[in-house]
């Protein structure tokens, strides 16, 4: 996997041209105590800067270019995984700022692709032959199980903070529950398009998003068999910013780490912040520099030229929370934005706090767990870092 260094890859005492390039990038903690090197996230939120860029590969023999479809972080935030578009998934050590492995899905395709609480194993969901989830270790690249029962095409993975549960979304109209151990699911829900979903900080409640219905239900999850014990009228909730898109072309959803917001990204012309105890809106987080092009979860890609306003491409979602829950990181067709929630918005509208500028996409964005570090990715992925000299 080639990869080009930028900017701030190069640390002062070191330089390709005297001969001493840069073994690993300049990453600080975000998390911990008695580092002295640990920065708050609003002390670099504005710095970040592209560091260190993977080039996709380039179109050959009449074949597509392409693309990465999610991003993912093991617990440490030591690596960072990537499914995509070429039927791989993509490995990468993150303090280091390299490529690590290439996982070969040839036969069953590969989205979706999640960290277990083992770094060494992973979840994702398929793209051909069928609609099942497969579960791998990747040191040998040897499947330990398939969860099969989904009869339609995947569309979300959501794992569990805490343990190995997790849970899938499905165009086939259910949501199962599943935990790692075991290949039959330990529960399932019968919902109209339940096409996302995430789990609060705790992992005792989780929600599920229908962009079709317009509506977000919270469930309890030691009761998931019972009426969820919230419902959320997304249409109402932002009616007072816009009805564009709100019904369509949703992207992402999850809950900042103090459980007290829920981010809803969209295709559209924003993102949404509710509150995720009456789901009212927040703030609507207003994409100044416009968005990405990638499908709406749920919508069809059509060969005939694209999907719904041009998408032809799934995704992860081009919007997230930073580790603190304080900032949201969405991308741009140039680079991303910063949005402080704490801002003042004016009738609910919310515009971006800082531009970090690139000129390529962030159609896929994901905030390190632990690290001041974060990347984005459409063709070509992207590392982020907060520029030592800002």
């Amino acid at each position: 996997m080639a990869s080009t260094p930028m900017d701030l890859d190069i640390p002062d005492s070191s330089s390709p041209a005297n001969g001493t390039p840069s073994t690993s990038l300049n990453i600080t903690r975000t998390l911990g105590s008695g580092v002295p090197s640990t920065l708050t996230t609003t002390e670099v939120v504005a710095n970040y800067r592209p560091t260190k860029l993977f080039k996709g590969g380039d179109q050959k023999d009449g074949r597509s270019q392409h693309y990465v479809l999610s991003l993912d972080y093991d617990d440490p935030g030591e690596l960072l995984m990537t499914s995509e578009s070429n039927e791989t998934i993509q490995i990468y050590k993150v303090r280091e700022g390299k490529h690590d492995k290439q996982l070969l899905s040839k036969k069953y395709g590969a989205k979706l692709a999640k960290f277990t609480h083992n770094s060494s194993s992973i979840i994702y969901a398929s793209t051909k032959q069928n609609d099942a989830i497969r579960y791998l270790t990747t040191h040998d690249n040897t499947f330990l199980r398939y969860f099969e029962g989904h009869t339609a095409s995947v569309t979300c993975l959501a794992m569990h903070p805490g343990h190995d549960d997790f849970i899938s979304c499905s165009k086939d109209n259910t949501i199962r529950l599943w935990n790692a151990g075991t290949k039959n699911e330990t529960g399932m829900l019968y919902l109209n398009f339940p096409y996302l979903a995430a789990w609060d900080p705790s992992g005792q409640v989780f929600a599920v998003g229908s962009p079709t219905t317009g509506t977000v239900l919270l469930y309890d999850h030691r009761n998931f068999d019972k009426a969820p014990f919230a419902e959320f009228d997304v249409m109402e909730a932002v009616s007072p910013v816009t009805t564009n898109n709100t019904l369509q072309g949703w992207t992402k959803l999850e809950f900042a780490n103090d459980g007290r917001s829920i981010l809803l990204g969209t295709k559209g012309e924003g993102h949404f912040l509710l509150d995720s105890f009456n789901g009212s809106l927040k703030a609507f987080l207003h994409k100044s520099e416009g968005g990405t092009n990638r499908l709406g979860v749920g919508e069809e890609y059509m060969t005939n030229g694209g999907g719904p306003n041009g998408g032809h491409v799934e995704g992860s979602g081009d919007c997230c929370f930073t580790q603190d829950g304080r900032y949201v990181i969405g991308g741009s067709k140039k680079g991303a934005m910063v949005w402080d929630t704490l801002g003042l918005a004016s009738e609910h509208i919310l515009e971006p706090a800082h531009i970090l500028e690139d000129e390529r996409p962030a159609a896929v964005v994901a905030m390190n767990p632990r690290f001041n570090f974060f990347a984005s990715a459409d063709q070509d992925l992207v590392f982020w870092l907060p520029d030592p000299h800002a």
